[in-house]
């Protein structure tokens, strides 16, 4: 397997405030060397989930209007998720990043300012990279580990491709530097247009077909900001399980 089990403290039963809380089940250690790649959307395996257990997972932010919002709604059911944060946002907006860190959520690297990657030259691609993770540690956690030498290091090595704009040489560029690339099990299609109602029916669909996964979220977009307390109520009144997962040893 490719991560080690956790016992977390922040059980449901042990939320403040709301004894009925989803809560956040387990703690799933990844790391490079046993899962370079992981989501069926991109690639042939994923994360090691059992049936009805769930990883949530949000791109692009964090952003002022809406991140706030589903900080706040991960925070009343104590749940921990992971954030692929723009650096172009996250210095924008430091303060969210860092309540992010401070919240215990993991935080992710989805590049500097959103381009696909694949239709970039390996050296701007790995410019964008770099400009990215050191951006967000910058914001997060009031440090860049950066250096003269390529690449930079970063606070966690977890990634996302926008677009999921990936090619083989860049996945091996990826896999070089020690990064887990996370594609995506399901998501919510929350790019398109639609009621977070509409939104909510759709993510439960796809969950409940797939019976377990890598959920894809955006916290830049209103609507499902407006559907994370339902959708998160919705996953505990249905048996699912939320597993949080950080780098590993």
């Amino acid at each position: 397997m490719a991560g080690l089990l956790l016992a977390l403290p922040a059980a449901a039963q042990d939320c403040p405030g709301n004894p009925d809380a989803l809560g956040t089940a387990r703690v799933l250690r990844v790391d490079a060397a046993t899962s370079p790649r992981v989501g069926r959307k991109q690639f042939a395996t994923t994360l090691p989930l059992a049936a009805k257990e769930v990883v949530l997972t949000f791109d692009d932010g964090p952003w002022p209007g809406t991140t706030p919002k589903v900080l706040d709604a991960l925070a009343h059911e104590c749940v921990r998720a992971t954030f692929f944060l723009l650096g172009r946002n996250a210095l924008a907006a430091p303060a969210i990043a860092r309540r992010e860190v401070a919240a215990g959520h993991t935080i992710g690297y989805h590049t500097f300012s959103h381009p696909l990657l694949s239709r970039m030259s390996l050296a701007a691609a790995d410019a964008e990279v770099d400009r990215g993770i050191a951006a967000v540690d910058r914001a997060a956690y009031g440090d860049a580990k950066e250096s003269n030498e390529h690449p930079a290091k970063p606070h966690t090595p977890f990634f996302r491709f926008p677009g999921f704009a990936a090619s083989p040489a860049l996945l091996a560029r990826m896999q070089a530097r020690g990064l887990v690339v996370f594609g995506a099990d399901l998501w919510a299609s929350d790019w398109n247009p639609m009621t977070p109602a509409q939104e909510l029916g759709l993510v439960l669909h796809r969950l409940d077909l797939a019976g377990r996964g890598i959920i894809l979220l955006h916290d830049t977009k209103a609507e499902t900001a407006r559907m994370v307390p339902g959708f998160l109520r919705a996953l505990k009144a249905r048996g699912y399980r939320v597993v949080h997962v950080v780098q590993g040893n």
